[in-house]
This record gives structure tokens, C-alpha cells and sequence, in this order.
């Protein structure tokens, strides 16, 4: 639930930051968008609708995600397209917490997502996962190819496990039928490494999910050394940085671990961060089909470098000295190395020794008077070198040396200076046809909250937006006992929520406004604050916690389901007190 707050920015600002995400030769120039399959389950920062709530039940225009591909294609049709899923909707485990009680229905339900998105978004997608971070079911993955190869999917592959290189790897190795069906084998947070079984395999191995650092210099200096050194180290041909884009309230967890910041869609502020601009380094001058040269590896006094072509005689170097302390990831533990001044001598041979000219890119992080991010420097000219030219290497540098002319450093006017979200804020929810199933600002923790047309109410309850689970999702995280929407600013301290409310299930059901609720994501489960509940079988409580543990105050009061009520919560932080002696 990443990118929730991207879709409710105003024009020019939300093309801008999808132009310095995805926009060919302008900025992190991606070449994968890998998303979530919605599964109305807490993914780490909320939680993202299904297209299938329930058994009969399919709607391909809920949540970002299809908006999000069809943006990204806009600018590079030849972007390739990844679904995986985290949680599945309830009634897939048939009252269990796992998705491999009926294989043939989960794959199934994936293959409808597939196929909706071409049917209804004209979206080709090319990799499908299993379940992220989780168990895998060997069974499962074969059902699930054969399933789309049933439904003409032949030409989607199959990615697994998104979780470690084992025991993918040696399962594969000992199950022909399996090997033959994954096409790719993904782990997450390699720390540049890979296994032995996965070399073995000879398949293609992807970092599939990666970086997860704060998108500070440190965090560019992280995604400079992996970038280069998962394919040295671990011969991964693919690195996946999460997340796209910091576009969720910061105080959730891993809060601005995204490749930009787009938080403020209240204001319009976005910050374009210097992984955006490592990213290019490599994205925009390499493209899928490229081949990576055997001359890679290590430099000297550290740090590391890469040589790629496409075969018709292009070549593209890129070469990094990130240090330890300036480049260390989330995760896994860095082991300690050193970098320091250093030249470094190519030599181009064979067909590459013709090459007349090398186009130059150039970072620098670190202190701000020194910094420099993606500026392009004077060519090297090589008619009399005979293909040898040499770097001076600093720490924390990247060079790209390339022979393509296409490269571009991107922008536009500076956007809104940033602004606190909104101290005054009002939601009707009076929306004929809403463009998202989700209202503005709001970002689901628990449970799924969708824009919802009471025709039966002709008056001011019409227009709602109703909480449409009524079942645990097969959970990927620690999601809550109670339905949970955030919105707002968690500064806030002296607040009024007021909001209209309605209890649809009788004698059980219950709602609940809150404020200074201090935490979300997967800590959700133990958020504490200010809590007001009314209940259907006529009773109210206060509690300090989501789980309702810590009872400030409870009592009876004339309230029943079916019926609306208007809930008002004043919280006041008490002054404090002068002591006179």
C-alpha cells in the first residue's frame, strides 16, 4: 500500500512524479513495476482491495494498481509488469489462514487477475509470483501453470519464490516438472549473494525485492553498490527496489523508503531523492536484452564495476565506490570493507576497441558542497588510446561511461513548498462515479473501506464510505481484530473528529471514531490513542487501544443497528499545572 496517496495528487504534480518514475531517458527510467495483488490484507503500510472480496464477486477498478500499470505503459510500453500476491481474500482458505487449501481455486483467482487486466486495462502482464515471503506449495505452482496455459497464458512466467534462494532452489533440482515450469527464481534481500542450487538451475535469478532503505543519500549509496554487485556477487540480471515511491503517510513503517517522496497530496510537495538518479545510472542506458560482459568484477581499492551491451555494438560501463558507511542497506548486515582514492585503468578489446567515444554520467554523494547527482561530464575521446582510458575514483562516485547519446536528466519548475495536512477537513463522500473505489487521504490498516451509492436513502446518506469485509482475510501480516482507516496528521494532539455513522449488523456489530492513534502498517494490532465505540446491543466505550484493552470509560446508551448516528470525539491535552510554594 505504497503508492495510496500518489492517485489523489493534483495535475501537473502527479504526471510530474510519474514522468520521474517511469519516463524513458528522463529519470529512474524503470524497466519493471511490480505490484501487489490486492487482497484485503495489511501488506506492511495498509491494506489493498481484492478484485474479488468474495466467491462471486469481480471488480477489475478497485484500488491504484491498474491506474499505476496503465500510467507506467503510457510512458514505456515495453515496461514489464509483475503481480504478486501477499494476502488472499477470506474465502479462499475456506476458514483457514492459508491459501493452498484448494489449489485449483487460488490459482484460479489469480489467473482472473491476469485476465482482467487485459479484458479491462489492456495490460499484458508478464510475471506472476506465489505468495511473498511466504510458503510455497509445490503442487500449487504446478497448477497454477497449467491453469494458464489453459486460459492462452502460455507466454506469462512464473516467478518463485520471493523469499529466499532455499528451498526453491534445491526443490527445483529435484523436481524436473517443477524446474520446468519456473522461470525465474527471486529472493529478497540477497545482500548481493546467491547459493550454490540457484547457480545450479541455470535459470535466470532476480534480487525481486530489495534497497527498503531510507531514500537519503545513504539510501542511493545502498541501491548504487547493489545494483552493480547483485549481478557481481550473485549473478542476479534483475534488482527490485521497494518501494516505487514514498507515497504514504511517513509515520507508518519505513516511512520515506521510497525511490522519491509524494506525500502531501493536500499540497502538491514532492521530493525527486538521489535514488531516482542512481537508478538512471543504470536504467537509462541499459535496456531488458542486454548482456551483461564476463570483464565485471572488483575494483583495486574497492568498490566495483559493470560492463553491458546489446550485441550491435553498444557498450555501457558503470562503476561505483560506494563506501560502507554511506551505502549500508536495511538489510542484510554489511560486513565491513574499505574504499579509497584509486585510479583505474580500462581497455577496451576486440570489437570495443573501435569505439571512438564514451558519453559520461557522474555522481558524487556525500557532503553538499562536493555533491553532484547524474551530471554529465565531457566524453572520453578514444580514436588515439587505442581503447585505454583511466578513472580517478573517490568514495561514494558513480560513473557511467556509455556509447549511447539518449541519456537526459529530467525536470521540471519546483512543485508547492510543503504543507501540514489540512488543519480543517471535511468528506461528504458525494460522488456520483468516483475514478477510485478509495475516498482521498484515507489509508486502510484493517479491512477495506470503498466510495458506497445507498440507493435506498434518498437524503444526506446517500453517498457513504462503508467498510465491505466481513470476513479475516488469509492474513500476511498481524491485521487487527477491528476495521481501521487512518487520515490526517499525527502531530495532531488537540483535535474534533466528527462523523456520521451506521451499524449494519445487529445485536454484534460496532463502529468506532478515534484520534491520536499512534501507529499503523503491521504494528497496527497494538495502535494506542483516543477510542469512542458504539455498539449495536446499546452500549458505548472509550478505550486507550484499537484492541480495547484499555477501558477509560463504558456505560449504556439508546443506540441500535440499521440506524445513523452522528459520533463526536473531542480530545484536549490537559495543561499543566503551576505549583506555588
Amino acid at each position: 500500500a505504497t503508492s495510496r496517496l500518489l492517485v489523489n495528487y493534483p495535475e501537473p504534480y502527479r504526471s510530474q512524479i510519474l514522468d520521474y518514475l517511469f519516463k524513458p531517458n528522463f529519470g529512474a527510467s524503470l524497466h519493471i513495476l511490480k505490484v501487489e495483488i490486492g487482497g484485503d490484507g495489511q501488506t506492511t503500510d495498509g491494506t489493498e482491495p481484492s478484485h474479488m472480496h468474495y466467491a462471486l464477486d469481480e471488480n477489475y477498478f478497485r484500488g491504484y494498481e491498474w491506474w499505476l500499470m496503465k500510467e507506467a505503459k503510457k510512458r514505456n510500453p515495453n515496461i514489464t509488469l509483475m503481480g504478486l500476491p501477499w494476502s488472499f481474500p477470506g474465502w479462499l482458505g475456506k476458514h483457514f489462514n492459508w491459501p493452498y487449501v484448494n489449489l485449483q481455486l487460488t490459482a484460479y483467482y489469480v489467473m482472473t487477475w491476469i485476465v482482467g487486466a487485459k479484458h479491462y486495462h489492456d495490460l499484458d502482464i508478464d510475471y506472476i509470483g506465489i505468495w511473498n515471503e511466504r510458503s510455497f506449495d509445490i503442487n500449487y505452482i504446478k497448477v497454477l501453470r497449467r491453469m494458464l496455459n489453459y486460459q492462452g497464458l502460455d507466454r506469462v512466467k512464473i516467478i518463485a519464490s520471493d523469499n529466499l534462494w532455499e528451498p526453491i532452489s534445491a526443490s527445483m533440482l529435484l523436481d524436473s516438472e517443477l524446474m520446468a515450469v519456473i522461470d525465474v527464481i527471486g529472493a529478497h534481500y540477497p545482500g548481493t549473494h546467491t547459493v550454490k542450487d540457484a547457480k545450479l538451475t541455470n535459470k535466470k535469478l532476480w534480487s525481486s525485492e530489495d534497497f527498503s532503505t531510507l531514500n537519503s543519500d545513504v539510501g542511493a549509496g545502498c541501491l548504487g553498490r547493489i545494483l552493480n554487485q547483485n549481478y557481481i556477487n550473485g549473478y542476479m540480471t534483475a534488482t527490485i527496489a521497494w518501494n516505487l515511491v514514498a507515497s504514504y503517510y511517513e509515520q507508518l513503517p519505513y516511512g520515506r523508503c521510497g525511490l522519491m517522496t509524494a506525500q502531501e497530496p493536500w499540497s502538491g510537495h514532492y521530493v525527486v531523492e538521489s535514488p531516482i538518479w542512481v537508478s538512471a545510472h543504470t536504467t537509462q542506458f541499459t535496456q531488458p536484452g542486454w548482456y551483461y560482459l564476463k570483464t565485471v568484477g572488483h575494483l583495486e581499492k574497492g568498490g566495483s564495476y559493470v560492463a553491458l551491451t546489446d550485441g550491435l555494438g553498444n557498450l555501457t560501463i558503470i562503476v561505483e565506490t560506494m563506501s560502507h558507511k554511506y551505502s549500508t542497506c536495511i538489510r542484510p548486515f554489511l560486513p565491513y570493507y574499505n574504499v579509497s582514492h584509486q585510479f583505474a585503468t580500462f581497455v577496451l578489446k576486440g570489437s570495443f576497441s573501435e569505439i571512438p567515444e564514451l558519453h559520461v554520467w557522474y555522481t558524487r554523494l556525500g557532503k553538499p558542497s562536493t555533491r553532484f547527482l547524474f551530471k554529465q561530464l565531457d566524453s572520453l575521446w578514444l580514436l588515439d588510446s587505442r581503447g585505454t582510458f583511466t578513472l580517478e575514483l573517490r568514495e561514494d562516485e558513480l560513473f557511467t561511461l556509455t556509447t549511447l547519446t539518449t541519456g537526459g536528466k529530467g525536470s521540471y519548475p519546483l512543485p508547492p513548498k510543503s504543507q501540514p495536512f489540512p488543519r480543517i477537513y471535511k468528506d461528504d463522500f458525494d460522488v456520483d462515479y468516483p475514478f477510485f473505489s478509495e475516498a482521498p487521504n484515507f489509508a486502510d490498516q484493517t479491512g477495506v473501506f470503498e466510495y458506497f451509492t445507498n440507493i435506498e436513502d434518498p437524503g444526506e446518506h446517500r453517498f457513504t464510505l462503508r467498510q465491505v469485509l466481513n470476513q479475516r482475510p488469509i492474513t500476511w501480516a498481524a491485521d487487527a481484530s477491528n476495521t481501521i482507516s487512518i487520515i490526517g496528521d499525527y502531530k495532531w494532539s488537540n483535535l474534533t473528529v466528527t462523523c456520521d455513522v451506521y451499524i449494519e449488523t445487529p445485536e454484534k456489530g460496532g463502529v468506532f471514531i478515534a484520534g491520536r492513534v499512534n501507529k499503523g502498517g503491521i504494528l497496527i494490532r497494538s495502535a494506542r490513542g483516543v477510542f469512542f465505540w458504539i455498539f449495536a446491543n446499546g452500549t458505548y466505550r472509550v478505550t486507550g487501544d484499537l484492541a480495547g484493552w484499555i477501558i477509560y470509560a463504558l456505560g449504556h446508551v439508546d443506540v441500535t443497528a440499521k440506524k445513523w448516528y452522528t459520533l463526536t470525539l473531542i480530545i484536549k491535552v490537559a495543561g499543566r499545572r503551576k505549583r506555588i510554594p
